[in-house]
């Protein structure tokens, strides 16, 4: 018995912890056993392309914190309009019924996570703004995986999004990663951290903890 405690001992000091602030490079690393520590009122923000895992990340940290996807939103409303009814239509709608969602979410308690691509300016400044309005700090989670591998996992989920679309979040993160990368911090405005992930990590599932105390 004294053997194998030594061995879970072992693996529990594997894990390193991190507390992220500013601009958290993770890309590259080979250690996997990581784990992300925010604290329990924050909000996270999870982006990349289409296709990159985002889903994939929040399913798996979907029992630390609530998830806010749009596309329980969409749900939502097809199950209350005609199904003939295109959701080109109607999905001005239903985005500004999610961002409402958002912001009465943040004036709660609890941790929040945030599905979103991150590639539109305009609402990771919303959503910055929106948490500062409720005292809450607000961080990102990067998934930068490359457009091709993106592609993938869209067919893979057999879910695509038109080139049209792709190719303009594909403009938008490789504006915001430039940002970062030449500003630090300063390149996503009102973020207390960006963790920036790679295949390889994305792939192993980082854990993530929302805590009263400080990172261990």
């Amino acid at each position: 018995m004294k053997n194998a405690n030594s061995a879970v001992d072992r693996g529990r000091r594997a894990v390193r912890d991190i507390a992220p602030q500013g601009v958290v490079d993770l890309r590259g690393r080979t250690d996997t056993a990581i784990r992300l520590s925010y604290p329990r009122d924050a909000v996270v923000v999870i982006a990349g392309l289409p296709g990159s895992g985002k889903s994939t990340l929040l399913r798996a940290w979907s029992g630390s914190a609530a998830v806010l996807d749009p596309r329980g939103t969409r749900s939502a409303c097809e199950a209350r309009l005609p199904s003939w009814l295109p959701y080109a239509v109607y999905r001005p709608v239903a985005r500004l019924h999610h961002l409402r969602t958002i912001r009465t979410r943040m004036r709660g308690s609890g941790p929040l996570l945030v599905h979103d691509c991150g590639s539109r300016a305009w609402l990771r400044r919303w959503l910055a703004r929106s948490a500062a309005g409720a005292g809450r700090p607000v961080h990102m989670v990067l998934l930068d995986v490359g457009a091709q591998e993106a592609l993938s996992g869209q067919r893979a989920r057999r879910r695509l999004t038109s080139p049209r679309v792709f190719a303009t979040h594909a403009r938008g993160l490789a504006a915001l990663l430039d940002g970062i990368e030449r500003r630090g911090p300063a390149g996503a405005t009102g973020f207390t951290s960006v963790v920036l992930l790679d295949r390889r990590l994305r792939d192993t599932s980082p854990r993530a903890r929302f805590t009263d105390g400080p990172a261990s």
